[in-house]
């Protein structure tokens, strides 16, 4: 895969960690969903270094007052991709408990492997936030794709992309589409096979956080 100026790929020794757990197949529901939750919250600590609406303010300490810098109230809204991306979002939580959440629901036509939305439903003056896109498995791109397209027409400018585990067909794909878009990706992995799926992988992510399969 070409290098693209918006594709971060994180080189982390505790992420790697977390990972080589993740992709197991004896690691337990539970334990997958809080490492999903653990990595995405190391994501978002590296992604959101910069980029992030601040705003001063002024804080009385036991020995005086001074001006601090916090993250602006309601400046971000998390927009998983359903199912999976609904794993991602405690993780995010964690750095930004007040950030709200919008929800874009897609499925793979498994003969096809095209996305198609069945589901949006997204915060009121979200075109002024910063949007934080979220899905473990970026494989093919178009789900992510159609997403960061529907979130510009609804008329927003600040977008980021994060999914865990990427195949370079799709990262190449998200990043040739929307090279406005910043894409942070923990570990890109080898390809995808005939069915879609990423190799080596993880397997199906959404059966594996919620007992589906």
């Amino acid at each position: 895969m070409k290098n693209y100026d918006n594709v971060i790929i994180f080189d982390h020794p505790l992420i790697r960690h977390k990972i080589a757990i993740l992709r197991d197949e004896r690691t337990s529901m539970k334990e997958f969903r809080e490492l999903v939750e653990e990595i995405t919250t190391l994501m978002t600590y590296e992604s959101l270094k910069e980029g992030v609406p601040t705003t001063e303010i002024e804080v009385k300490t036991p020995l005086e007052t001074c001006t601090q810098t916090v993250v602006a109230d309601n400046a971000i809204v998390i927009v998983p991709i359903l199912r999976a991306g609904l794993g991602m979002v405690n993780g995010i939580h964690v750095l930004f408990p007040s950030a709200r959440v919008g929800h874009i629901g897609m499925y793979r036509n498994e003969e096809t492997l095209t996305p198609e939305t069945y589901y949006c439903k997204l915060p009121q003056g979200i075109e002024d936030k910063l949007v934080l896109v979220v899905d473990p498995m970026l494989a093919t791109g178009g789900s992510a794709c159609d997403s960061i397209q529907l979130l510009k027409e609804k008329g927003c400018k600040q977008i980021k992309f994060m999914a865990i585990i990427g195949a370079p067909e799709g990262v190449s794909k998200v990043a040739e589409a929307h090279p406005d878009v910043d894409i942070y990706v923990s570990t890109l992995d080898r390809c995808l096979n005939e069915h879609g799926y990423i190799l080596p992988g993880l397997g199906d992510a959404g059966d594996r956080l919620f007992g589906t399969k």
